[in-house]
């Protein structure tokens, strides 16, 4: 990890990137008043995206086992549905 103040960047982006992109570097940029930036590569973004969704989908999961266990459930048979799907 580097931490770049934001002159020093603006004159070298292209290579800064470069090291983000290419060697998975992850650079902050620091500016006055602690505004701070970090660049991070897309590949990096995606990944801490799927795994915010992922404890999002998690936790709903556990939400649901635990409405099981408290036996907040509700059981249809499938003429049920079919009729709630006809609807």
């Amino acid at each position: 990890m580097l931490a770049v103040n934001y002159s020093t960047i603006r004159g070298n982006l292209k290579g800064y990137c470069d090291r983000v992109t290419d060697e998975g570097e992850t650079v902050i940029v620091t500016r006055k008043g602690e505004k701070n930036v970090v660049i991070i590569s897309l590949e990096e973004w995606n990944a801490m995206q799927k795994a915010v969704r992922n404890l999002e989908y998690l936790a709903k999961i556990d939400a649901s086992l635990q409405q099981l266990k408290d036996g907040q459930t509700v059981t249809k048979t499938m003429e049920e549905l079919e009729r709630m799907a006809d609807e």
